[in-house]
């Protein structure tokens, strides 16, 4: 929030309080037996969910406020043509919960829970991630379904392990799951050469009328459990990209990791302000890494099945 008020742009920003997320809509994404899970250990003030995410006794409220922000925010949107995007300040992070199981310091899936609702409602649904950890959770929701896009600019090796280039859906949905893995210390210009050479050519042909952007900014070089090399230049660059594929008023960014709070709060004022169509970059973008061969391999395995 501090990153949003030093965006130079509060005038065009529209604060509104999340509404909860309901049962019925964490179910259409998770398995009843995750919910009940969640909500026992919550029950008993707090607990282990998994070797790295544990609930405090406010744990289960914060992450029902921030499925509901995006759920808020798709509604906010419909509602007016006065808004032309949504940025969702929200933790715990989401994107590592899978259908069966809370990980990673996720409990729901606050992306696939709006992904599925848009979808249920007749809407084609592109998801990017672009955190540095593999969204393995989004990817397994989704992994059959062709009316959702799902496309990951991650660091490999790093948790959770997923995400390889083969990993591309199943069935019906083979072609709709891109996953570029790149080596630790890739730079903004690897990530952007991603984006315009597979995802952007990807996003068009499924025809999306909504983009959800998974933006974790733990691809931050200031990152402390990551070892990518972006710049909060190269966030606010990726996510403007991505923004053009799909009509104003049908973008919603939601904040996943990010574990250095310098860097998430100029990240997040570059975002914000490239949200309204302002150019606000608190340092420079960055080029010059690994990582290109990569996008070669990702781009011709899409364009060749």
């Amino acid at each position: 929030m501090a990153g949003v008020a030093e965006s130079g742009v509060v005038d065009a920003v529209a604060a509104r309080l999340p509404r909860l997320v309901t049962d019925d809509e964490i179910c259409l994404v998770h398995d009843r037996a995750l919910l009940d899970q969640v909500v026992a250990v919550d029950a008993d003030g707090g607990g282990r969910l998994d070797p790295d995410t544990v609930m405090s006794a406010g744990s289960l409220l914060a992450a029902r406020l921030a499925a509901g922000s995006v759920l808020t925010a798709v509604e906010g949107l419909q509602e007016s043509e006065q808004y032309r995007s949504a940025f969702c300040v929200v933790r715990p992070p989401g994107h590592h919960a899978t259908p069966t199981d809370s990980m990673g310091f996720c409990l729901f899936n606050s992306v696939a829970i709006a992904a599925a609702t848009l979808t249920d409602a007749g809407e084609r649904v592109a998801i990017v991630d672009i955190d540095a950890h593999h969204g393995n959770g989004t990817q397994d929701i989704f992994y059959n379904d062709p009316r959702v896009l799902f496309a990951s600019i991650h660091q490999s090796p790093l948790y959770p392990g997923t995400g390889m280039l083969d990993e591309r859906g199943s069935g019906v949905a083979v072609g709709t799951t891109i996953n570029v893995p790149l080596p630790p210390g890739a730079t903004g210009d690897i990530a952007r050469a991603a984006v315009d050479d597979i995802i952007i050519p990807a996003i068009e042909a499924h025809r999306a009328s909504w983009l959800l952007i998974s933006a974790g900014f733990d691809g931050h070089r200031a990152d402390p459990i990551t070892e990518l090399g972006y710049s909060s230049a190269d966030m606010a660059d990726l996510v403007g990209a991505l923004a053009a594929t799909v009509a104003p008023g049908r973008v919603i960014t939601v904040l996943e990791g990010g574990y250095d709070l310098d860097a998430v709060r100029d990240s997040s004022a570059a975002v914000t302000a490239q949200l309204v169509g302002e150019r606000i970059r608190p340092e420079p973008p960055t080029s010059g890494g690994p990582g290109i061969e990569v996008v070669r391999a990702a781009r011709d395995l899409h364009r060749n099945p």
